[in-house]
Formats: structure tokens, sequence, C-alpha cells
């Protein structure tokens, strides 16, 4: 194929993405109201501990500060979800895209590596959620007896966004590391020395993108992140043994 001929299917691709997205984002419409629901939890539970943080007693409520706010998180929620519902597609057709390129034993490594990544990045983003109410304690009774927050809706819920995307990107680090094993850049001994480093500097990460900057939530990344590392020793030890052996 041309260079031509790969933009045009590139465009037919990205076509087929939008429509995807646009389909996905019908349902997600009319799931507002559990999602909203949903996202509000962490903070209802955060009220429920914490009744004198309320601004408004026996209630959980969240604001907005424009008249167009409800709108545009309603259209953010809808979207982002729709993008999850349709994400199926969208590798789908990212990967007819790239596959034509591919050596064969690379597209036996690529489907075990994209699966492994989808389910990785959903367990940090569910792990995210569980641990946000106490990320929550910290940040928020960080100030004291007397000081009430107001959490504004749009804002929270970037925050919430930010700190699913942190964990969901962190637990991603096996995948990179037995990819750099598999390619000859990393050994496992190589990591084995590497391990002080690597904690201290899997802590540093896990300060620097954490959103909450609170040490539950650290110790809450920063472990799971370490265990993966030792597993991405193991896993590349256990293949090299079983290429020796094949070999």
């Amino acid at each position: 194929m041309t260079l031509l001929d790969h933009l045009e299917e590139l465009r037919g691709r990205l076509i087929v993405i939008m429509i995807s997205l646009a389909v996905g984002s019908i349902p997600a419409w009319f799931l507002y109201e559990p999602l909203k629901q949903l996202i509000r939890e962490p903070y209802c539970d955060f009220l429920t501990r914490h009744p004198d943080f309320s601004p408004s007693p026996g209630e959980c409520n969240l604001f907005v500060s424009g008249v167009v706010d409800p709108f545009t998180i309603k259209f953010k929620i809808v979207l982002y979800v729709g993008l999850v519902i349709a994400l199926p597609v969208v590798l789908y057709e990212l990967w007819m895209f790239i596959v034509p390129g591919l050596t064969d034993r690379e597209r036996r490594y690529a489907v075990p590596f994209i699966a492994s990544s989808l389910v990785l990045f959903g367990a940090g983003g569910v792990f995210a959620y569980l641990v946000l109410p106490r990320g929550l304690d910290f940040l928020l009774g960080f100030a004291g007896e007397g000081v009430v927050p107001i959490l504004f809706f749009d804002k929270y819920f970037t925050f919430v966004v930010l700190v699913i995307l942190a964990f969901g990107v962190s637990f991603l680090l096996p995948v990179l590391l037995v990819f750099l094993e598999m390619v000859g850049v990393l050994t496992p001994e190589t990591l084995a020395s590497w391990r002080r480093w690597a904690f201290l500097g899997i802590v540093v990460f896990a300060a620097v993108i954490t959103p909450t900057g609170d040490p539950m939530t650290l110790a809450a990344l920063a472990i799971p992140m370490y265990l993966f590392y030792e597993a991405a020793i193991i896993i590349g030890r256990i293949m090299r043994r079983r290429k020796s052996e094949s070999g």
C-alpha cells in the first residue's frame, strides 16, 4: 500500500471509531444517574463517617458554579463511559490497522499483551475507586474542625478520573517490564540487581502521580507496583527457561 492508501485506510477506521463512540454514548446517556451515584459514593461514604464536614447536614451534595456546568459535567461522564463501551471496536480497528506491519511472532505476542494490559488497567481503576474514600479522609480532613469543604462536581469528577487513570497506568508496569525482557533490553538479573533503586523510584513515582498526595493512597499504589516488579522478574525467568527448553 502507498502512503495515501494508508492514510485513506486510517481515515476510514477513525470514522468507524467516532461512530462507535457516538453509539456507545447512547446507552451511557441513559446510565447517567446510576453512574453519577457511583461517582458520588466515595464522597458520600466520607460524609457518613464525618457528618461534621457536610455543608448540608444529612445530605450528600456536590455543587456547580455555573449555569452550563450541569450540561458539561453530564456530557463528560457520558463521553467517557461511551468510550469504555466502544473500547472493543476501538481496539479492533487499531489492531487491524497495525497488524499488516507485524511479524508472525509479534502477532502471536500482541494479543496476550493487549489482553493483560486491559485487565491490569481495569484492576488498577477498580483498586483506585476502593481506596479513594481513604484519600478523601486525609485530604478533606487535613484542615481540621471548623473548615467545611464545598466540592464542585466538575472538579471532583476530574479528581476521580485522574486517580483512576493514575492507578490504571501504574498497574501496566509489569507489561512494560516483560516486554523489555522479551526484546532483550532488560534481563531478570538486571531487574533483581536494581531492586533497591526500583523501590525508591516506585515510591517517588507514586508520590508524584497520585493527585491525592496522602500516605494511604501512596502506599496503596506503591506496594502493588513493587509486587508487579517482582512478578516481572519471575515471569522473565520462566520465559527464558521455556525458551532454552524449546531451543
